[in-house]
């Protein structure tokens, strides 16, 4: 940044005043403090409850109730179709055609039925890239994924480490490895941004060395959907996996998404595992053996669309059509940069420990505390300030921009200024 921005509620409150996305605010439930809205940054980990879910969810048991089977056909959302509800605001936010991305089961049962297919190991191709620090049901799913295959993950799966003394990963080093062990290299398996330090990686060219290696690029885009757009079509990315309860505002345990690239989703032959939900719809009510898959990523579907499942999304994503994703990127920008210039202008007891570079995060910033980071994030709670702590020593705040405003952010600045 040129120049520190204002550190007073007067400045917050104007740009609130002039942020044309501000009555979004609006449609949606906080948690009460002392009988007002809570200030909530912890979009990260699970959003907010539209306002329109309970009637969407009332429609559905309306339809339920009165139709039973038939409304698989003349529901007002007919649940046979339901998954494609999500398709065009999906393939918007992932950049990529509405074939090639879907709605179903959650996060990690997509993983591990993504890798199925992508990852199928030889005798000279067999090993993993990751991150050092990555989710913890992204380093269970690979470790018990070789093992499947008989394999040792202390020797299958490499981990990238930052360098030491560092707390982020420099691109040019998950090149390096990626080339260093390019003859035994299956698959680079990564996520958008690391859950901890808020760091998004660079896609197309962590995507591009792999395939230059010869390897599949997939990723965990649990922080990065709705958070940041994406052009994943364009970068080439063979997969990607994400939830739809953090930035998304799906509810807790919301179904999924999936990416697949055309280039597999239009490939019959592409080996996957299937259900009757994957299946032609033309042939599906035959009752025959023999699959065949639908076009595009629906090919991976299992099941019956989870339609109460899924409808806290839809309701959340018709807000995002009205929003735009592009105006959120934006306001988010510029609400995580004023969150940042607030925290350099005191000294105060924390590292920013997500990169400076706004192309190089989202909306979150992470606070490492040497010291008193429980206590400090007890007395955030305590003041109705809803942020979340992860050891070691980290507070995560993520400013949502359908949400949050400028003067919460300012909020937040006080009472840390002020502990």
């Amino acid at each position: 940044m040129t120049q520190p921005l204002e550190a007073s509620a007067p400045y917050a409150e104007q740009m609130d005043a002039a942020d044309p996305l501000a009555s979004f605010k609006n449609q949606f439930h906080f948690p009460q403090h002392q009988g007002k809205d809570s200030i909530y940054f912890c979009g990260n980990s699970l959003g907010l409850q539209a306002k329109s879910v309970s009637a969407a969810v009332a429609q559905e048991l309306e339809d339920w109730r009165n139709m039973a089977v038939e409304g698989y056909f003349r529901a007002r959302n007919p649940w046979l179709y339901y998954q494609y509800n999500f398709s065009k605001t999906l393939s918007g936010m992932m950049g990529c055609s509405e074939d090639e991305v879907t709605v179903m089961n959650t996060l990690t049962v997509n993983l591990h039925l993504i890798l199925q297919s992508f990852y199928r190991p030889g005798k000279e191709r067999f090993r993993i890239i990751m991150e050092a620090g990555a989710f913890p049901s992204d380093q269970y799913a690979l470790e018990t994924l070789v093992k499947l295959h008989g394999l040792d993950p202390d020797n299958a799966i490499i981990e990238i480490k930052p360098r030491p003394g560092a707390k982020l990963l420099e691109t040019a080093d998950i090149l390096e490895t990626i080339h260093t062990h390019r003859d035994s290299l299956a698959l680079v398996l990564m996520g958008g941004i690391n859950y901890y330090t808020g760091q998004f990686y660079d896609l197309p060219a962590i995507t591009a060395a792999a395939h230059a290696a010869g390897a599949y690029a997939g990723y965990d885009l649990a922080h990065v959907a709705g958070n940041i757009p994406l052009r994943l079509h364009e970068w080439d990315v063979d997969f990607a996996v994400w939830c739809s309860y953090k930035y998304l505002n799906g509810g807790p345990g919301a179904a999924g998404g999936l990416y697949v690239h055309e280039r597999f989703g239009n490939d019959a032959s592409f080996p996957r595992l299937a259900g009757w939900w994957g299946n032609d719809e033309s042939t599906r009510f035959k009752m025959e053996k023999g699959f065949i898959p639908r076009k595009g990523a629906a090919g991976w579907q299992i099941s019956t669309a989870q339609v109460f499942n899924m409808v806290a999304l839809k309701a959340s994503l018709e807000i995002f059509d009205a929003a735009g994703m592009e105006r959120l990127r934006e306001k988010s920008l510029r609400l995580t940069a004023y969150l940042e210039s607030l925290l350099k202008q005191s000294p105060l007891p924390c590292e920013i420990i997500t990169p400076a570079d706004p192309q190089q995060r989202g909306a979150q910033l992470s606070l490492f505390f040497p010291e008193n980071g429980k206590a400090i994030h007890a007395k955030m709670m305590e003041q109705g300030i809803i942020c979340d702590y992860r050891e070691p020593g980290v507070i995560r705040l993520a400013p949502a921009p359908l949400y949050c405003s400028f003067t919460d952010v300012y909020r937040f600045y006080e009472v840390l200024r002020n502990f």
